[in-house]
């Protein structure tokens, strides 16, 4: 693969809403960071490093950005860098958020925001960015609560015209189905990856169903989450790797945006070749024969 030459219109398009999109977009979580995202001791990463890599995000064709407010280590903020490097912002940008968790100062986790905080919180990423709206905003939740109330503040939000579309992350088909009753939704954010459960795979084919992109985090970290690719490679992948003569996370993305043209991936880096290894990925084909061998991987935790 001739990852210089390949831009993100390779992987495809889908429609967030009325906001199309190329399939392979940027995650910004561990931008503001060397080594694991959210870490105490967390590295700040040089600040012209990720400038250049969000500018050069762009020149490869990737239009759809996943960001946050609690995306920060100390002096450095993925959306305050984000509106550096970009602002005034390409008109085909689209650049997605979530609410609901929040950081102190410090980096402290804080309780997940209330119905009233939200509105804070999207104020927030607003002032961050730059902008008088935002395009998606994702609400991110932990537990199987109704979200009715949380949900409902930010439709409001919507219909104020502060935010554009909404979606949720880390989310099951009943919350869904709740906050299809309440506002569209135009994406499910969620861990997803090679040897997801079949509740997983079910979900998926679900939001596919129902014109819902799937945006799965965690596909090439796996068992690494917020530290990074794992190294924990099964000997399938890294064969299927080996044969096609690229990396084993270049295996992983390309497995997940086989998983439906609605899938949509957001790797994050801040090292300009795996920035283009990454974006590669969307002209990489899996035969019928790698993708079975991969889909038997049941028992790798993703």
């Amino acid at each position: 693969m001739t990852s210089q030459t390949i831009t993100a219109a390779a992987s495809g398009t889908w429609k967030l809403g009325d906001l199309t999109v190329n399939r392979i977009g940027f995650g910004a979580m561990r931008l503001p960071q060397h080594g694991e995202a959210f870490a105490a001791d967390a590295v700040p990463r040089d600040r012209d490093q990720a400038i250049g890599v969000l500018r050069r995000t762009v020149e490869l064709g990737v239009n759809h950005i996943d960001t946050a407010a609690f995306y920060f280590s100390s002096l450095r903020s993925a959306n305050e860098l984000i509106n550096q490097a970009l602002a005034p912002y390409p008109d085909d940008l689209v650049i997605a958020t979530k609410v609901g968790p929040g950081r102190d100062p410090s980096g402290r986790w804080l309780p997940h925001a209330t119905p009233e905080q939200l509105r804070g919180q999207v104020e927030e990423n607003l002032r961050q960015l730059g902008r008088d709206h935002l395009d998606v905003v994702n609400l991110r939740i932990v537990g199987t609560d109704s979200i009715a109330e949380r949900f409902g503040a930010l439709a409001e939000l919507r219909e104020a015209g502060l935010i554009r579309h909404l979606g949720l992350s880390n989310v099951r088909p009943h919350h869904l189905a709740e906050a299809r009753t309440i506002a569209p939704v135009v994406c499910v954010q969620n861990m997803y990856g090679i040897g997801a459960s079949p509740e997983h795979k079910e979900f998926l084919h679900l939001c596919g169903e129902q014109r819902i992109a799937f945006v799965p985090f965690y596909s090439i970290a796996g068992t690494g989450r917020t530290a990074g690719a794992t190294t924990d490679q099964s000997p399938e992948v890294h064969a299927v790797a080996h044969a096609r003569g690229v990396s084993a996370a270049q295996i992983r993305l390309a497995w997940t945006l086989h998983q439906g043209p609605h899938v949509l991936a957001i790797p994050g880096t801040g090292d300009l070749d795996h920035l283009a290894q990454n974006v590669a990925v969307g002209s990489l084909r899996l035969s019928e024969e790698e993708l079975a061998v991969l889909d038997s991987l049941h028992h790798e935790t993703a």
